[in-house]
C-alpha cells in the first residue's frame, strides 16, 4: 500500500512540474518571474528555427491599446488583459499563456512600450508562444464619457481575423463591458462551456472600478519590480472591495516569493513580545526567574492594546 501511495505521489509531483513549467496553462502568478524569463529568452533565441507548432485549443490575450488619449485610463491596457486571462483560465476546454510568461517575452522582445496587435507583431506572438488564437484590441473613446473596447481575435496558422467583438460604456460599467468580449470570444471559439462554467464567467471579479484601478495600477508596479508599491496598491484595491480575490492572491505571491516584508515596528514588537512570553509548555526553575514580574506583583489589571498592519 505504502509502494503505491509513494507511486501515485511521484507521480503527482511530475504532473505538477510538467503545468508548472509549460509556457501555457492556467497558473496566474502576476509576478515576471526567473523561469518566465529564461523561457522567453530560449524561444527568442531559437525563433529562427522555430517550427509554427501550435498547442491545441491553446489562446494568447495580449495587452489592449489605450488610443482615448487619456493617459489615466493606461491602467486598462493590462488590466482588461488580466480580466480576460482570469477568467477564460477556468474554461477547462482552453489553454491560456500566463500574463507574466506574456509579459517577459515582451520584454525580451524590446516591445515593453508598445501595442502588440500591430502589423506583424501579433504573428510573431503567436509563433512563440505557440498559441493557436490571438486576442487583443483598442480601447477608444465614444460618445459622451463612454469607451468603446474593440477586440480582435486571430487565428495564428492563417492570420485571419475570426471576429471583432465591441464593447460599449461607462468607465464604471467595465465589469459589463469585459463580460460582452468574453462570452463573444467564447462564441467564436466554439467552445461550448458547462452550466457550472458559465455561472463562474458570469461573476465578476469586482463590480467596484475603485478597487479594480489600483489593482491594475498594482500588476503595472510589479511588471516594473516596484513590489512595495504594488502591494500597496492591491491593498488599497482590498480596501474597496474586500472580496477581490486577484488582489488577494497577488499579495500572498508577492509574499511567498519574499519579494515584501511585514513592516520594521511590526517585527521588533513581535520580538518584544516573544522576549517577554512563555512560548513553551514545559516550565522549568530557569523559566521562572526570567519572567519581568511574578503575579503578586500586579496590583491592577493591565491592557495592552496591540495595533498590527493589515494583511
Amino acid at each position: 500500500m505504502k509502494k503505491k501511495l509513494s507511486i501515485l505521489s511521484g507521480l503527482l509531483i511530475v504532473v505538477l512540474l510538467w503545468i508548472m513549467s509549460s509556457p501555457l496553462s492556467s497558473w496566474a502568478g502576476q509576478v515576471i518571474t526567473e523561469d518566465a524569463r529564461l523561457w522567453a529568452r530560449k524561444v527568442l533565441k531559437e525563433e529562427k528555427t522555430l517550427q509554427t507548432v501550435e498547442g491545441k485549443n491553446t489562446l494568447a490575450v495580449l495587452y489592449f491599446q489605450n488610443k482615448t488619449g487619456q493617459i489615466e485610463l493606461d491602467p486598462l491596457q493590462k488590466g482588461l488583459t488580466l480580466m480576460l486571462i482570469t477568467d477564460l483560465s477556468g474554461v477547462k476546454d482552453l489553454q491560456l499563456l500566463e500574463r507574466g510568461r506574456l509579459q517577459a517575452l515582451i520584454e525580451e522582445m524590446g516591445l515593453a512600450g508598445s501595442g502588440l496587435v500591430e502589423t506583424g507583431t501579433a504573428p510573431r506572438i503567436g509563433k512563440l508562444s505557440g498559441a493557436q488564437w490571438l486576442v487583443g484590441g483598442d480601447i477608444t473613446a465614444g460618445q459622451a464619457s463612454q469607451l468603446q473596447i474593440q477586440s480582435h481575435l486571430l487565428q495564428t496558422a492563417t492570420q485571419k481575423i475570426l471576429g471583432d467583438p465591441v464593447a460599449k460604456g461607462e468607465l464604471s460599467n467595465l465589469f459589463i463591458m469585459e463580460k460582452e468580449i468574453l462570452f463573444e470570444i467564447i462564441k467564436l471559439l466554439k467552445i461550448k462551456v458547462t452550466s457550472e462554467e458559465k455561472e463562474r464567467l458570469e461573476t465578476p471579479i469586482s463590480t467596484n472600478i475603485n478597487a479594480l484601478i489600483p489593482l491594475f495600477q498594482g500588476i503595472e508596479e510589479s511588471d516594473r519590480g516596484n513590489y512595495k508599491k504594488a502591494s500597496e496598491l492591491y491593498e488599497k484595491a482590498l480596501k474597496a472591495d474586500p472580496k477581490l480575490g486577484v488582489a488577494k492572491d497577488a499579495i500572498k505571491e508577492l509574499k511567498t516569493l519574499g519579494l515584501i516584508t511585514a513592516p520594521k515596528k511590526s517585527r521588533e514588537l513581535l520580538q518584544s513580545l516573544k522576549d517577554q512570553t512563555s512560548l513553551t509548555d514545559q516550565l522549568s526553575p530557569e523559566d521562572t526567574v526570567r519572567r519581568e514580574r511574578a503575579p503578586v506583583d500586579v496590583t491592577s489589571p493591565i491592557t495592552i492594546e496591540l495595533t498590527f498592519p493589515a494583511q
